[in-house]
């Protein structure tokens, strides 16, 4: 069979597990965050669509019933409104039977569409992005070199709702370092009660030797939480939480792994942390991390 194009380590979701991949984009067009070793050393490619195009023909071979697709990359959702237009008519034309097209987004990325063009890509079937907010706090955002603000985070994610196109968004636990994990709870959990995301992914901060954050933990500028201030600081965002979502603590870098909807299981999910936090030690929950040899 004829393999598919795809650039360096592809990166997905654990939720579109049972999606169709596509590669439109390699690398990530911002490649700044500090903590974020994923794309270093992928310059960000735009795949030609004679390139989409063949690896749509051979997806068609063995998989002409897929229903989803996640487009691969950092954040394809870069890409033109005429260029995405395209790229779901083609999906279209080859896979009669898709649903639904998803990937990961900046939200940088979503500021340059109007709330008339994104209609229109959910009406082609754009929905449940996955966006990379990390956090809600503006202090966080700005030592992290996120590229954006709370407020941007606000604005752009209410025009995808306008649009009625579901999203996902991430909170990295431990992003702010040592004794910052409260105040980043309660300013994410106030910025996220805003907004009516699908689902809330948890990750917890793992740093590799490739990111600009390790340079920074050897030379002392950035001190890492503790597990246990992780897991005291997901407490504190989980029961701060008010809207109706699903969260997802199941990646691999989630010392305490969890899935919950809010409001209906916050009294259960902050029972289980209470009990990590009493009986797991750091020792214990610290060693996990350190074995943890890629996300």
């Amino acid at each position: 069979m004829e393999l598919l194009h795809f650039t360096g380590q592809v990166w997905r979701p654990p939720y579109e597990a049972s999606s169709q991949l596509l590669q439109v984009t390699a690398g990530c067009t911002h490649n700044k965050c500090k903590f974020c070793s994923l794309y270093h050393g992928t310059k960000f490619r735009l795949s030609p669509i004679t390139e989409v195009e063949e690896d749509l023909k051979v997806i068609q071979s063995y998989q002409p019933k897929a229903r989803r697709v996640f487009l691969t990359g950092a954040n394809p959702f870069v890409l033109s409104y005429n260029r995405l237009l395209d790229l779901g008519l083609l999906i279209r034309k080859y896979l009669r039977h898709c649903e639904s097209i998803g990937m990961f987004a900046r939200i940088s990325d979503i500021k340059p569409k109007t709330v008339e063009e994104l209609k229109n890509l959910r009406h082609l079937g754009f929905d449940s992005i996955s966006i990379g907010t990390e956090s809600g706090d503006d202090d966080t955002l700005t030592a992290m070199n996120k590229g954006y603000t709370t407020n941007d985070i606000i604005e752009q994610c209410k025009k995808l709702e306008e649009a009625n196109i579901r999203y996902n968004l991430v909170y990295l636990t431990g992003l702010a370092g040592k004794d910052k994990g409260e105040r980043n709870a309660i300013n994410t959990a106030k910025v996220f009660n805003q907004l009516h995301p699908f689902t809330v992914n948890f990750v917890s901060l793992t740093v590799f030797p490739e990111s600009g954050l390790y340079e920074e933990i050897q030379r002392g500028d950035f001190v890492e939480a503790t597990e246990h201030e992780r897991l005291s600081e997901l407490r504190t965002f989980i029961s701060r939480l008010h809207i109706e979502t699903t969260l997802l603590g199941n990646t691999v870098s989630n010392t305490v792994p969890f899935i919950g909807m809010i409001p209906n299981d916050k009294v259960r999910l902050l029972n289980e942390l209470d009990l990590a936090i009493r009986n797991i030690g750091e020792g214990e929950l610290r060693q996990y991390r350190d074995n943890i040899t890629s996300l």
